[in-house]
């Protein structure tokens, strides 16, 4: 199990992090719900490689059978590597590469507030949460689980769908 869950498994950090880095140098162009839809998809096909090591693992060691239980096993494992790829990552990009990322992400939703015509309280208040977010959002630890929020649920689903697909008894 260790050879398939480690090999898809990072080869699915692999796409996962270059779809990201991809993702990433088109950012200004990509705001709101258009980032969120390229950035998730990303995600998902990265996740794909779930369905493939758990195949994978069902034709090669399990000999053509796979109980519900061991396909979860396995692409959790498989989710989890691929997230931590991910969430490594970020923290070099975010810390390191990309300091001013954050302001550039809270400037968006503020600018949509001024733009739509609410009132000053509404987006001081605004404001308030978003800085109260950054000042989270600049910790390390706090930084790495908030952001294995994004990939590790599709992993997770995609594990849930393939333990489901590829049972054989």
């Amino acid at each position: 199990m260790k050879k398939t869950v480690l090999t898809y498994g990072f080869i699915s950090g692999a796409i996962a992090v270059a779809l990201m880095l991809a993702h990433l140098s088109f950012f200004d162009s990509l705001h709101g719900s258009k980032g969120l839809i390229v950035g998730y998809t990303g995600i998902i096909l990265s996740s794909l490689l779930v369905f493939f090591g758990v195949r994978s693992y069902r034709e090669n060691v399990g000999g053509g059978k796979i109980s519900f239980g061991r396909g979860l096993a396995v692409g959790v494992q498989i989710a989890l590597i691929s997230a931590t790829c991910y969430v490594a990552t970020w923290q070099l990009i975010y810390f390191k590469f990309a300091p001013e990322f954050a302001q550039k992400c809270l400037a968006g939703p503020i600018e949509e507030l001024k733009a739509s015509g609410a009132e000053q309280d509404e987006i001081n208040a605004a404001q308030t949460q978003l800085v109260e977010f950054k000042k989270l959002y600049d910790k390390p630890l706090m930084n790495a689980l908030i952001t294995y929020i994004e990939p590790f649920p599709v992993g997770l689903a995609m594990t849930l769908i393939s333990a489901a697909i590829l049972r054989r008894k």
